[in-house]
């Protein structure tokens, strides 16, 4: 169990201490340059992901909150219940340091920090001017650990065939 909170604690400490750089060298949209195809930037996302619900009126707050603290109780009840199943603690550690640290973010800022902003042309007819919703660290935890979830998920079929 160590180990996969040591994962989720340095996911934590990594989403923590760039949105931290992010804030103090950013104002609230402000955009820099790295690539033809990648900014930094500072937007505040009080909704989930791609902004659904950023326009209620202040409870998805406390409702997105309460999801990630429920989150947490039942990913450290499955990293005890499910020790030996490697790839699936370790996606689950991924998601229990992104849902924490967006959970702080909520609860510090009203809001979560998001800072990366990744934009292609083809993107366009998705995505206003091809710009893919900014997001950050810890959302790219959760979404790589939800891969790893449906990986695990399809090697356990496949070996029980």
């Amino acid at each position: 169990m160590l180990l996969w909170l040591g994962i989720a604690l340095v996911v934590l400490l990594i989403d923590q201490l760039t949105k931290l750089l992010i804030v103090d060298s950013f104002a609230w949209g402000d955009s820099q340059p790295i690539t033809a195809y990648f900014n930094l930037v500072r937007v505040h996302n009080s909704g989930a992901a791609f902004s659904m619900l950023s326009n209620a009126s202040g409870w998805q707050r406390w409702f997105f909150t309460g999801i990630g603290v429920v989150a947490t109780g039942f990913i450290l009840w499955m990293l005890r219940n499910h020790p030996t199943q490697k790839l699936f603690c370790f996606a689950l550690a991924l998601v229990l340091g992104g849902a924490v640290g967006n959970v702080i973010d909520r609860l510090a800022y009203g809001h979560v920090i998001d800072f990366l902003d990744f934009h292609w042309d083809f993107l366009a007819p998705l995505f206003y001017q091809g710009h893919f919703p900014a997001f950050n660290v810890a959302d790219s935890a959760i979404s790589v650990g939800a891969v790893c979830l449906i990986l695990d998920e399809l090697l356990r079929v496949r070996r029980s065939k």
